[in-house]
């Protein structure tokens, strides 16, 4: 299989939404290392790499990941189907539960870009449907697995209580990475929430949200987890992606061409260390201390 198709599928990318598997690992003793392992790679090693290759399949975009030449995308569509039927494997192997939340994810990830249906067209809905599905419902799938749960067990507040700061932090950071191409979606008819506010409108946006996620950080943290000293240690992980963010805005006010798709992935890249940094550390405490 030719090496192009591979990269179609941004194994490296998963690594983005590592942040909330990882604040599922941390808040409660999860089962075991083998179940931490398995539901690590059925999510990350397989779902979300066969996600990104069926949305270049269905995406024609000209920019930065490069379009999928007629060649290799039937090679493409059959090697995101096998990781996806892997990562399904794996989930089942852990519970069935597990696995049709693992499904239900990819189904619902793949009507954002099917022709038929392509809701990435539709704004702000899309925005709430992606930050439900990457955020609270991958936080909930994730503690399922972690904690060997029942999916009614999910509904308990000390759950969906994180899921709805999960799906805050992905509604914060997602319409930053479509700030590079408004003209591009403009030309393809995709209203995305980013075009619709505008680059100021998107880094003004995200800000709020950030704001308003760090107050319900605070009081998932004060009445529910650790206590405010824990709150404070999230300030400080967080500090190098709070400077990057405002030096990005003001770069943007001198040279508006700083909208670009480089300093957008970079922001990503901080926004996962930070946050992988502070909940391993607390993953760290959680279990072994």
């Amino acid at each position: 299989m030719q090496k192009s198709v591979w990269k179609h599928l941004r194994i490296p990318f998963s690594l983005y939404l590592m942040p909330v598997f990882a604040f599922a690992a941390c808040q409660y003793p999860f089962a075991d290392i083998p179940t931490l392992i398995l539901s690590f790679v059925a999510i990350h090693a397989f779902l979300y790499p066969s996600d990104n290759g069926y949305t270049s399949y269905f995406e024609k975009k000209p920019d930065t990941s490069s379009p999928v030449q007629v060649t290799i995308r039937p090679a493409l569509l059959r090697l995101s189907i096998a990781f996806e039927l892997c990562g399904l494997l794996i989930a089942f192997y852990i519970s069935r539960e597990f696995a049709v939340m693992l499904l239900i994810y990819g189904l619902v990830s793949k009507s954002l870009y099917f022709p038929a249906i392509r809701l990435k067209r539709f704004g702000f809905f899309t925005l709430l449907l992606v930050a439900l599905l990457q955020g609270g419902f991958a936080y909930l799938m994730s503690t399922l697995a972690l904690h060997h749960l029942h999916l009614h067990e999910l509904l308990e507040v000390k759950y969906m209580l994180p899921a709805a700061l999960c799906s805050g932090m992905i509604l914060g950071f997602y319409p930053l990475t479509q700030i590079y191409q408004h003209k591009y979606d403009r030309e393809h008819g995709n209203k995305t929430a980013s075009l619709i506010l505008g680059v100021n409108g998107t880094f003004i946006f995200c800000a709020v949200v950030f704001f308003l996620g760090n107050a319900g950080f605070y009081l998932y943290f004060l009445h529910y987890f650790k206590g405010v000293i824990f709150f404070i240690l999230f300030q400080v992980f967080l500090s190098p992606l709070y400077a990057y963010f405002l030096l990005w805005y003001f770069a943007w006010i001198v040279d508006d061409s700083e909208a670009n798709f480089h300093n957008a992935m970079l922001l990503n890249k901080i926004a996962a260390a930070c946050l992988m940094s502070f909940f391993i550390m607390v993953a760290i405490v959680e279990n072994w201390f």
